[in-house]
């Protein structure tokens, strides 16, 4: 006979032996859901009006979240910018920049990585285009063949952790934070992860100099100013949309899904002046535009709006409309934009039927008092929270074998986050708890594109790798940057200030205690009640 508590353990298992059949996970999870719902029915553990829930909670918190319409924009952004030959640029300027430094080629892969990350927020065309672009340059210049294939791969993955990553806004929606938190706390664990792939490719120079050699002068083809201006000629335009996508975001100025599709227009032009047919006419519209935002900025930060700031910013406008009639016209890029809403369609058609799937699986899960399972099984966890957390992250180092971060995040962050919540706020505070708990997962999830077997990136990277390259060498290869995240993992956990340092301080109870108000003393006129006395 089958017990209550019997059914969590079973689900999960059965869950489990599903997904290795093989079988789509967002249909396993919906077919795993309903067939113990059904079962639990027939059972007495619930009555049939509790799976009314389900149809709720597709409806009511998946179909009508505003938040999830960020997705297909940043998707779309990404989209265009993997195949707008930005990419190139970059690091041929950066690859010339830096190759004359000893492992010169494997800094300006991290850094365009990073900048990629920014912009694009997908893994498998940022390892595609490094990896056609500079591994033919850096194994042409002696490069190790393990660093090489690594080093593509790792910076590919740094995409899920730099904001405005799709894992990120996944993340801020299931744990119920603000996407705008989830990318504040991402920015410090980012960038001490660029500094320790920046920091093993400096050991490497050197421990092994022959594994990382620098670049003959004799080999650059630009230098000077015409080498750097090639260069802010790729960075300044990112910056710009890096602002305009996560700057308008942090400042309040936008909501996600706005800043999203500010980001997706933002793309387009990007596109459209970073190619070869844009016209010289468009030019000069760029350039006005550019000066008509700089008035308006300056306008609205001297006189808080006004008619000026609305005429500049109109301007503005209308150049953006312009660019992107450019766009329309050039036969390249209207095949951009398709393939890119082709890209956008199939990503978020997966997202929104993963999370249909899980909806069904975890409503079922909680109505057989699964929850209350899992909450024991964690908390009796001995360690107290870092036991808590060492064996959370070792559970998810292990599921990211064999499962998209989609899945994961669908499927175990319902469950968890209540118990990270209530284990966490003690040591970072209520406010931060949840943001710290999802940050440290995204990091540990980055390498599920990294660790055999199913590792994505090593994929990509087999996928457009020359012939003389061994697969040997890209799984070898991924082992050293594949230690790097553990340590940036356990660097989260360590010092939780990683994350919460950028988010708001919240007013603790120890502050409220200590305020006073002082309400002053007023003397009242004293009445003389002399002749009533008499009375």
């Amino acid at each position: 006979m089958i017990t209550l508590e019997m059914m969590p353990p079973l689900m999960f298992g059965g869950l489990i032996l599903a997904m290795l059949i093989g079988f789509p996970v967002a249909f396993t999870l919906a077919a795993v859901g309903f067939s113990f719902g059904f079962l639990a029915i027939h059972l007495g553990f619930f009555d049939f009006s509790f799976m009314q829930a389900i149809p709720g909670r597709i409806f009511g918190s998946v179909l009508a979240n505003e938040l999830l319409l960020a997705i297909p924009f940043f998707t779309f952004m990404g989209a265009v910018l993997e195949r707008c030959g930005l990419a190139e640029d970059m690091l041929d300027s950066m690859g010339q920049l830096f190759g004359p430094v000893r492992g010169g080629l494997g800094y300006s892969v991290i850094i365009v990585g990073f900048i990629l990350g920014a912009i694009t927020g997908t893994v498998a065309a940022q390892v595609i285009a490094m990896a056609l672009i500079s591994m033919p340059v850096m194994i042409r210049y002696g490069y190790n063949m393990r660093y090489v294939t690594g080093v593509l791969a790792a910076s590919g993955t740094i995409t899920q952790l730099v904001p405005p990553s799709l894992v990120l806004i996944v993340l801020a929606d299931q744990l119920g934070k603000s996407v705008g938190d989830m990318y504040l706390g991402a920015w410090g664990p980012s960038l001490f992860q660029i500094a320790l792939f920046a920091g093993y490719t400096f050991l490497l120079g050197i421990i092994k100099p022959d594994h990382v050699p620098p670049v003959p002068k004799s080999a650059l083809t630009l230098t000077g100013w015409p080498l750097w201006r090639k260069c802010l000629m790729g960075i300044i335009p990112s910056a710009v949309l890096i602002f305009v996508v996560l700057g308008t975001m942090m400042l309040g100025l936008a909501t996600p899904t706005e800043a999203g599709a500010m980001g997706a227009v933002g793309a387009v032009v990007l596109a459209a002046i970073h190619h070869k047919e844009f016209s010289a006419a468009g030019n000069r519209i760029l350039l006005i535009g550019i000066v008509a935002a700089g008035v308006g900025t300056i306008l609205g930060i001297l006189y808080t709006g006004g008619f000026l700031f609305k005429i500049a910013f109109a301007i503005t406008y209308l150049a953006v409309i312009w660019i992107c009639l450019e766009a329309v016209r050039i036969p390249d890029l209207r095949e951009l934009i398709r393939q890119g809403y082709q890209t956008t369609m199939r990503i978020t058609s997966m997202v929104v039927f993963i999370l249909i799937g899980s909806t069904c699986f975890s409503v079922v899960f909680l109505g057989v008092s699964g929850g209350v399972w899992l909450e024991h099984m964690l908390t009796s966890v001995p360690g107290g929270v870092w036991g808590f957390l060492i064996f959370i992250n070792l559970f998810i180092f292990f599921l990211a074998f064999f499962l998209d971060f989609f899945e994961i995040a669908f499927i175990i962050l319902p469950m968890v986050a209540p118990i990270a919540q209530k284990v966490l706020a003690p040591v970072v505070g209520a406010d931060a708890a949840l943001i710290w708990f999802g940050v440290m997962l995204c990091v540990n999830m980055q390498t599920s594109f990294l660790h055999p077997p199913f590792g994505f990136a090593l994929f990509y990277l087999r996928g457009v790798a020359p012939k003389e390259v061994k697969s040997s060498d890209i799984y070898w290869g991924a082992i050293p940057w594949i230690g790097l995240q553990v340590i940036m993992v356990v660097l989260v956990i360590a010092f939780p200030w990683t994350v919460t340092a950028l988010l708001d301080k919240p007013v603790s109870a120890e502050d409220l205690s200590k305020i006073r108000i002082e309400v002053p003393q007023v003397e009242l006129p004293t009445l003389d009640l002399g002749p009533l006395k008499q009375q």
